[in-house]
C-alpha cells in the first residue's frame, strides 16, 4: 500500500528545480497589462498572488524569485 518515490523524481525539492520548469516568458507581464521592459511593482505582485489561479501562481513564483539570493 502507499506510493513509491523515484530517485530521479523531478517534482521539485532538488537543487536545480528551476531549470526543469516550463515557464512562459513574458506571460505575467502580458496577463497584468504591464509593458515587457518595465518592472512589476511588489504591491501589484502581492495583489495578483492573492487572487489565485494561473495569475496568482505566476505572481507568487515571481515573488519567490525576487527573494532568492543572487550570485
Amino acid at each position: 500500500m502507499g506510493f513509491t518515490v523515484r530517485e530521479d523524481d523531478s517534482g521539485g525539492g532538488g537543487k536545480k528545480w528551476i531549470q526543469g520548469m516550463k515557464m512562459k516568458k513574458g506571460a505575467l507581464h502580458k496577463q497584468m497589462g504591464i509593458p515587457q521592459g518595465e518592472k512589476i511593482p511588489v504591491s501589484k505582485l502581492k495583489a495578483a498572488a492573492a487572487k489565485g489561479g494561473t495569475l496568482g501562481k505566476r505572481a507568487n513564483l515571481a515573488l519567490t524569485f525576487s527573494k532568492m539570493k543572487k550570485g
